[in-house]
């Protein structure tokens, strides 16, 4: 193998590490970062979805109860099932407080998914409704084929695709 060859190839080489290095700093620093707003939806390879779309909105605040009475028990969903993806059948029971999704240990559910950011979304209650908000992940949260934007009322049944994986509240 001649001189030159050999050279152009050890360059190759070098440029191609070089090439993985930064792909890896970026792709940590974007995981490290905090949540941003999405700029433009990026769609990754995921599973399809057999829920049904639901529609796009923004919740309006609720005030207290009419008339000033004491709120209803709720009567809604009981549960949050993982439905699809690695940790199907993982079923959360649903209380006042907020439900954490994502790959941080703190998150309430932990995926181990390559596709899911440290807190991907979160789904809480506010007025006897559930909604679901994407909190600036990076492949972004999905009812249906419908990329979901700032927070979202959800319905039970409804599937929220979260990387990999699918979740819906259940009664």
């Amino acid at each position: 193998m001649s001189e030159l060859t050999f050279t152009l190839l050890r360059l190759g080489y070098l440029v191609l590490l070089w090439v993985f290095v930064l792909s890896a700093v970026a792709v940590l620093r974007r995981d490290l970062s905090g949540p941003r707003q999405p700029s433009s939806t990026r769609r990754s390879r995921r599973p399809e979805m057999t829920s049904a779309a639901a529609p796009v909105s923004t919740p309006t605040p609720v005030a207290g109860g009419a008339g000033g009475r004491a709120p209803q028990p709720r009567r809604g969903p009981a549960r949050l099932v993982v439905v699809a993806g690695p940790l199907t059948g993982t079923t959360i029971p649903l209380t006042a407080s907020a439900i954490l999704i994502g790959r941080a240990p703190s998150c309430t559910l932990v995926l181990d998914d390559d596709y899911s950011s440290s807190r991907h979304a979160r789904i809480f209650p506010q007025g006897g409704q559930w909604y679901v908000e994407d909190l600036g992940s990076t492949n972004g949260t999905f009812i249906g084929e419908q990329p979901i934007q700032g927070i979202v009322p959800l319905a039970p049944g409804v599937g929220v695709q979260i990387g990999q994986s699918v979740v819906e509240l259940q009664g």
